[in-house]
């Protein structure tokens, strides 16, 4: 999938509307375990929220940097929660059709 559509990233927006956030990042950033526990949250839910508790004024490039990392793409920052999406690499085990 390529970049994200503005309707793609409205429909997962409201996806993950009652999700609870999955990860936490605090004090240490992103670090190589964080990124992996990211990576295996999207495998199994595809579309997760992040929550920063420390470095709330820095969410935005640690969100590039941890989509880029996990291969994620974001569907949206509000607030202090981040929201990313990946599919699912099985197409019958896939969660989430974002509009076209």
């Amino acid at each position: 999938m390529s970049e994200l559509t503005s309707k793609q990233r409205k429909y997962l927006r409201a996806n993950a509307h009652n999700l609870n956030p999955l990860v936490m990042v605090g004090k240490d950033g992103v670090s190589a375990g964080l990124v992996d526990e990211i990576k295996q949250a999207l495998l199994h839910h595809e579309l997760i929220k992040i929550k920063f508790v420390d470095g709330k004024e820095d969410r935005k490039a640690l969100t590039e940097e941890i989509a880029n990392a996990s291969e994620a793409h974001i569907a949206g920052v509000i607030g202090n929660v981040s929201i990313l999406y990946r599919e699912h690499p099985e197409r019958e085990k896939r969660k989430f059709d974002p509009p076209v």
